[in-house]
């Protein structure tokens, strides 16, 4: 899979950071925080976008992955859902590694400049561990979950960001004829768990404003 990005360096103090940004945002995707789960509404081209997003952080351990959503709320994807009152926002996604504190992101964002673009290819899928994996007591590669700055921060190993992306892939392929079939249930979705304790799973939905 090849899409393209912005790249943007700044600094703070003594350190530079990378911020990588898809290069056209979603269109028909949001992220809301309802105060009892966090819900990505999302149409085909969004979900196959964050699926590499999230395989973009697998292997790039250096930089954050940006994904602006708070202004696609209300409209696109989002439109027509229940979910009012609940707050909008954006996605960062980063590896345990760069050990970098959500309370500095406000400050970071305002920094950066229009960035440089850029082309990249991720693997178009990976092996996955099953969702119900992340929830085994054993194990440790887990999912970190901060909010600051209207922004949720996923933090996770290489592996878990490799192997959770099919949650993502799988509402982008089943989600269009799931809704063009009218299946039962009204919705088609995924669940991106965490497995940290305290922390909400990801709920995933099929969404296209376009759909009649």
């Amino acid at each position: 899979m090849e899409f393209p990005v912005t790249v943007h360096r700044a600094r703070l103090g003594p350190q530079e950071f990378k911020v990588v940004r898809p290069a056209r945002p979603p269109e028909h995707a949001v992220l809301l925080d309802d105060g009892w789960f966090l819900n990505a509404y999302v149409d085909e081209a969004a979900a196959r976008l964050m699926a590499g997003l999230w395989r973009l952080a697998a292997t790039s351990p250096r930089s954050l992955i940006h994904l602006p959503l708070r202004r696609g709320a209300g409209t696109g994807a989002a439109a027509g859902t229940s979910e009012a009152g609940a707050r909008p926002l954006d996605l960062v996604l980063l590896h345990h590694s760069l050990q970098f504190a959500p309370s500095r992101w406000k400050e970071l964002r305002g920094r950066l400049g229009p960035g440089l673009r850029r082309s990249v290819t991720v693997p178009a899928s990976d092996p996955e561990t099953g969702h119900a994996a992340l929830h085994h007591a054993e194990n440790r590669d887990l999912f970190h979950q901060r909010l600051h700055a209207e922004t949720l921060f996923v933090t996770g190993s290489a592996k878990v960001f490799r192997e959770t992306a099919g949650a993502f892939r799988e509402v982008a392929d089943h989600g269009p004829r799931h809704a063009r079939d009218g299946s039962p249930g009204g919705h088609y979705c995924a669940r991106l768990g965490s497995g940290d304790d305290g922390a909400r799973d990801i709920h995933i939905e099929y969404s296209d404003a376009r759909e009649p």
